[in-house]
């Protein structure tokens, strides 16, 4: 059996990441907040089990959809470098 991350948290985490990834790009001199981006990509990553922030943002979302029980398309993921 496989454990799965209650829906509040990855809901928190996605839009703690949204938030962090709109003040990196607001600031992207700034090394705290590209290292907070990075931090909650991270812990994205690992609570959803990807290798990439384009990923695990995926898995999150389709995570809290079938949560809900919306049922997303699939779509095709463009590369983007490992965390």
């Amino acid at each position: 059996m496989m454990l799965s991350p209650h829906w509040y948290v990855v809901h928190e985490l996605l839009a703690l990441l949204r938030s962090r990834e709109r003040r990196a790009a607001q600031s992207p001199w700034d090394a705290r907040a590209l290292q907070a981006r990075d931090d909650a990509a991270y812990t994205l990553c690992v609570l959803m089990g990807e290798r990439t922030r384009a990923a695990a943002v995926e898995a999150a979302e389709r995570y809290l959809a079938r949560s809900r029980g919306v049922v997303l398309p699939s779509v095709a993921l463009a590369p983007e470098r490992a965390l």
